[in-house]
């Protein structure tokens, strides 16, 4: 029988590949987004949506009805931003991750595969392994592992099988100027989109460890599909290139400014827990990836320009 799974924020960046990839493995999928962030075009008609916020609970236990397995992708996902909105960081990230293991634990789940963040790392010294202490420089940081937390309580103590997913730098098609994941590289996109130089906070040589989005959507799958739970894994490529690097690859037109407050100096995953658990290592190359996206836009800027 088909497997029913529901992706909440599944109208974003992330979350659109992330349908994707479970349509193409054959998985019945439904959709729970409120558009504050994702696009409905992003997602296939043939998928059951449901225009809902994981803040509300009983949005939450209508979309998981009839569902086996739970890809909570739905998020405040704003790293600098959080230190000025809390509540929105906390009601989105912990309440909103709250309501939403609590349906599926009503409905019985077989696995919840949760999007953690990178930012439990803060600026220790790298390469991060999961078995490290946090190290939290903003608010999202705190509340996506709080989320872990949640996930890991909800298995041990409910018979809720969950797996944590920490991101690294996420990046390709459909990366949008406007949210976190790829920060730096999503900025960057949106001011050669506005003819604007592209803004270096401080000396550019912070680095980022960059991991395409459908390389991430993979390990997901891999994760619900495992027999282990409990288990906490990095999803990053394991190199991390600077930001300056990452400039010159798009564009010379650069200007500097102060660094900006809750930034790390630099994030580097250690992948060798999933590699080794989960049979997963990025298959996509940053050279690959970077032409893909600039390829990408191109085409967009070819199409404004025809209009």
């Amino acid at each position: 029988m088909t497997q029913r799974v529901l992706v909440t924020g599944g109208a974003g960046f992330i979350g659109s590949h992330q349908v994707e990839a479970l349509l193409a493995r054959g998985y019945e999928v439904c959709v729970l987004d409120s558009l504050t962030m994702g696009k409905r075009a992003w997602v296939s008609p043939d998928v059951e949506f449901f225009e809902g916020d994981i803040r509300d609970l009983e949005a939450c236990r209508k979309a998981i009805q009839r569902c086996t397995g739970l890809f909570h992708l739905a998020a405040m996902s704003r790293s600098a931003a959080s230190l000025d909105n809390v509540d929105i960081c906390t009601s989105n990230n912990i309440i909103g991750t709250q309501n939403i293991l609590t349906a599926a634990r009503e409905v019985g789940v077989r696995k919840v595969v949760y999007a953690g963040s990178s930012t439990y790392y803060g600026n220790q010294k790298p390469p991060h392994a999961e078995n490290m202490q946090p190290d939290f420089l903003n608010f999202y940081g705190l509340s996506k592992y709080v989320g872990e937390e949640y996930c890991r309580l909800f298995d041990k103590t409910y018979n809720l099988p969950a797996n944590v997913m920490r991101y690294f730098n996420v990046y390709g098609p459909r990366l949008s100027g406007e949210g976190a994941y790829a920060l730096v590289m999503s900025i960057f996109l949106r001011q050669i989109r506005e003819g604007k130089p592209l803004t270096i906070h401080g000396d550019g040589l912070q680095s980022r460890d960059f991991v395409h989005v459908r390389d991430v959507a993979r390990a997901n799958i891999l994760a619900f599909e495992s027999q282990l739970h409990g288990r906490t894994y990095n999803v990053g490529s394991g190199v991390a290139v600077s930001v300056k690097e990452l400039a010159n690859k798009m564009s010379l037109n650069q200007i500097h400014e102060d660094r900006r407050a809750g930034d790390a100096e630099i994030t580097l995953a250690d992948i060798s827990r999933i590699k080794e658990e989960l049979g997963w290592s990025p298959e996509i190359s940053f050279d690959e990836g970077m032409k893909e996206l600039l390829k990408e836009l191109e085409s967009e800027q070819a199409k404004a320009g025809a209009v």
